[in-house]
């Protein structure tokens, strides 16, 4: 249980490997926080028994884990392709929109309008960039020609990247919307939204999710297009959290600039009070081994470092042959490096005259007063999460604790830094309130007798007022 009162969270992608009841119990006792469903790889009836596996574990055992959907988006693949293939540098190869078994000269692309939206000179990558192709010529209608810069096998229904080219298919697919009302039918907690472009794409799922269902479900922007980064602003402004999807995003720009842009959009989430995964490749060697590398145990240390709320598994629980080693092997390092010095928050107090100045205003002052007075925790109630995603921005040295009588706020909150969610149904003043709650948060093992705790709370306590009193308590 190493993992389970860490603040940085884990996100876990279900699949063949986890889907079975005892593995997932013992990957959620080891660290994992959320569990991803790739929509690219599983059907409805599929997504019941998963969405069924995960909230029968909550109720069980008391756990809050989260569940996200992960739409698909947009998703470019060769077709089928001839046993043995390889294409050297200086072939010309056709990509059509014929569906033909391909071959060194010519290989079926999904992508209808491919043809319209390429220009010469641009670049084709395939295969996570393992083969690279300019175009030379195009006939705008169902063909491009293209000459081949990095050679090597061409394999079946590898998927396609184009970093240059503005391809003019929504981020919003056919598929993903038969999937994000799957995903809004079994009341997930959060949505992601791959191959975000610009605002947008982010606003139609936002009108598909309100024409559907009365509540709120929180969209995260996957960033993985080179115009994601250049409207990152707007993007970060219209949703409610952020995926920094480094396996696409390291495609589609130069490599090299990948660190640079994790770090800057984990500040740009904090700074706007929204949480930030980090995704891809950050422990597949352990897919197959039981150790992972040096390096990749740096790298979740390093996205740790930089303040992300959350670091991701892909491959590795859905498909690898350690699933809940991996968990474990996460949460040790997380766990070593969580509370270091090195972890810095950009500055962002509060801007006189927002809308919520006076809860913003209480929150901020909470963070600062904990390292003030060794503050143990920090108790907040809520109805919406909203203080909660406030405190979390500050990353406060202290458990953050909130309790809600929303139940479905408690396991949304499951994917913020250093945020433990409790259901709580009391309608009583406001002392009396402060009192209940402290009570609950020692009986959970978060404060003992001594601690003090910073005490956030709506005065009056009943009526789902904004929280506008800060209360400094000594548990007795």
């Amino acid at each position: 249980m190493i993992g389970y009162r860490k603040k940085t969270k884990i996100v876990a992608t279900i699949g063949p490997a986890s889907e079975d009841r005892e593995t997932l119990l013992n990957m959620i006792k080891a660290g994992v926080n959320v569990i991803r469903v790739n929509f690219s790889h599983a059907e409805e009836q599929t997504v019941e028994k998963w969405v069924k596996l995960v909230r029968g574990i909550n109720e069980e055992y008391g756990f809050t884990v989260s569940l996200l959907a992960d739409l698909q988006g947009p998703k470019l693949r060769v077709g089928v392709v001839k046993e043995g293939v390889v294409v050297k540098s200086g072939d010309l190869i056709t990509f059509t929109n014929e569906k033909i078994e391909g071959d060194e000269n010519q290989v079926y692309m999904s992508y209808p309008q491919f043809a319209r939206d390429v220009k010469v000179g641009e670049k084709i990558l395939l295969d996570d960039g393992k083969l690279i192709f300019e175009v030379v010529e195009t006939n705008l209608r169902d063909k491009v020609k293209a000459r081949v810069i990095q050679g090597g096998p061409l394999k079946s229904k590898k998927g396609v990247n184009l970093p240059n080219t503005k391809v003019s298919l929504p981020a919003l697919t056919e598929k993903d919307i038969k999937d994000a009302l799957t995903a809004i039918k079994y009341e997930f907690d959060w949505i992601a939204l791959s191959f975000v472009r610009h605002v947008e794409d982010v606003n139609d799922l936002k009108k598909l999710i309100q024409a559907n269902v009365s509540h709120k479900i929180p969209i995260i922007a996957k960033i993985e297009k080179p115009e994601a980064i250049t409207n990152i602003k707007e993007i970060v402004d219209a949703v409610d959290g952020v995926m920094v999807a480094r396996g696409d995003l390291g495609i589609e720009i130069p490599m090299e600039k990948v660190p640079l842009i994790q770090k800057n959009l984990v500040s740009l989430c904090k700074i706007s009070c929204k949480p930030v995964i980090i995704a891809t490749q950050m422990m597949e060697s352990m897919i197959d081994g039981l150790t992972p590398t040096r390096a990749e145990v740096n790298d979740v240390a390093n996205s740790v470092l930089d303040g992300a709320d959350a670091v991701m598994l892909s491959g590795e629980t859905s498909v690898g042959k350690y699933p809940v080693e991996v968990i474990e092997n996460m949460a040790k390092i997380i766990c070593n490096v969580e509370d270091d010095q090195h972890i810095q928050v950009p500055p962002h107090a509060p801007v006189r005259g927002s809308d919520r100045y006076i809860t913003d205003m209480i929150c901020y002052n909470a963070a600062e007063m904990v390292d003030q007075v060794s503050a143990k925790a920090i108790v907040t109630l809520t109805q919406s999460g909203y203080t909660a995603f406030q405190i979390s921005s500050h990353r406060p040295l202290a458990d953050i604790i909130v309790f809600t009588s929303n139940k479905r706020v408690i396991t949304m909150l499951n994917l913020l830094w250093g945020v433990r969610a409790f259901l709580y149904e009391g309608l009583k003043s406001t002392d009396e309130t402060v009192v209940e709650v402290n009570r609950e948060a020692r009986e959970k093992g978060f404060v003992v007798s001594g601690d003090y705790v910073i005490n956030l709370n709506a005065m009056p306590s009943f009526g789902n007022g904004l929280t506008n009193t800060l209360r400094l308590t000594q548990i007795s």
